[in-house]
């Protein structure tokens, strides 16, 4: 207990070590605490400001249109969503077909990964940013200087399915469950394809998304007991090209828009969308990928389940080649860069906005 005390007191990276406290869950639940170690306390941005609750404004998307057999339901949600793309890079998906009892068990089996002791989920931590299971806390710790106020668990579902064996019920609803949102998600791009003016399957085909990367990062966020001062995750874009989030009735979710942060409070069994890094790069920037963060809360624990949908591994993205012509010529904005290395590249940094997508820029231009 003696050495548990001392983490607290004398809050340092190397404090992790402790075996007992590598999760900001046992931090949290730790006796007494009522401050947060200074390593968790986040730099305020004094430009910051956050609106609450302009639900009203984000766009929605009903995806039972977008299947429609109706031509001209189908052509007018696809232009409803070429706008939400290009407006906000964020939307809320409604009807998609994915039972809620699924996306319920999907969150308390994740819960139940999180409320594993704590050597158990050790067992799972993971060496190398690309490892196909993988746990921790805050983002990356090796690099970051201020940590986060999170917990989480990065699965590969697509093109192959990983799992930890432990909860039990864990894999065989993550396998149902990423499969159900994987067929959402192809359909979104299909639509997003068309909205460019591309041939529907441009995207499918063009980024190989029989083969694409979906990843599966389950997100712990314990109370604290000074949110102000902590972040869950930090103002920052989202590598791929489609990431579908649901969360466990907990709000905690911002949106950068017009350079004020928005609330996000979702409609019921809503999936919460926004596009990544690659659907800005394949645009060349026409839909730009959209800043996004976690804040806390000193009340309750916050759960989301992020579904991220990239291109192939190997896949090699740039701006598409029509796009660019209709573009009176314009140069591509990004450097072609296999896919793989840019989650690579980004992963192995801290989270700073789009940074990373700032470093293949083209700078000529």
């Amino acid at each position: 207990m003696a050495e548990t005390a001392s983490f607290v007191s004398q809050p340092c990276q190397a404090s992790f070590t402790h075996p007992k406290l590598t999760s900001i869950k046992a931090l949290s639940e730790f006796p007494g605490l009522s401050s947060i170690p200074s390593i968790y306390t986040f730099p305020t941005d004094p430009n910051d400001e956050a609106l609450s609750d302009t639900n009203e404004s984000i766009p929605t998307i009903d995806f039972s249109l977008l299947t429609s057999s109706i031509p001209k339901e189908r052509c007018k949600i696809i232009q409803e969503l070429g706008k939400a793309c290009q407006d906000w890079g964020f939307f809320m998906v409604i009807n998609h077909g994915v039972p809620e009892s699924m996306a319920k068990a999907m969150i308390e089996t994740c819960r139940g990964f999180f409320e594993l002791e704590e050597e158990e989920k050790q067992e799972f931590q993971g060496k190398n940013v690309l490892d196909p299971i993988r746990s921790g806390t805050s983002f990356n710790v090796s690099v970051e200087k201020v940590l986060l106020w999170r917990d989480f668990l990065k699965l590969f579902m697509h093109p192959e399915f990983h799992s930890p064996n432990k909860p039990p019920a864990l894999s065989e609803t993550a396998l149902q469950y990423s499969r159900r949102v994987r067929q959402v998600a192809r359909e979104i791009l299909r639509g997003i394809s068309e909205s460019f003016g591309l041939e529907e399957n441009y995207i499918d085909e063009a980024l190989n998304l029989e083969n694409s990367l979906q990843l599966l990062i389950a997100n712990f966020y314990p109370p604290c007991p000074q949110p102000e001062l902590a972040m869950g995750i930090p103002p920052h874009s989202d590598h791929g090209l489609l990431t579908l989030l649901i969360q466990n009735g907990i709000g905690g979710l911002q949106v950068q828009h017009k350079g004020k942060w928005i609330n996000v409070n979702p409609i019921p069994n809503s999936f919460l969308a926004n596009i990544g890094d690659h659907i800005e790069i394949l645009s060349n920037g026409k839909y730009k990928s959209v800043v996004h963060r976690a804040v806390v809360n000193n009340k309750e624990t916050r759960i989301s389940i992020a579904m991220a949908h990239g291109p192939a591994p190997d896949a090699v993205v740039s701006s598409a080649s029509k796009l660019l012509v209709e573009d009176g010529d314009n140069p591509p904005l990004y450097k072609a860069m296999k896919y793989k290395e840019y989650v690579e590249l980004q992963q192995s940094s801290k989270l700073d906005g789009k940074s990373c997508l700032e470093r293949i820029r083209n700078r000529t231009i």
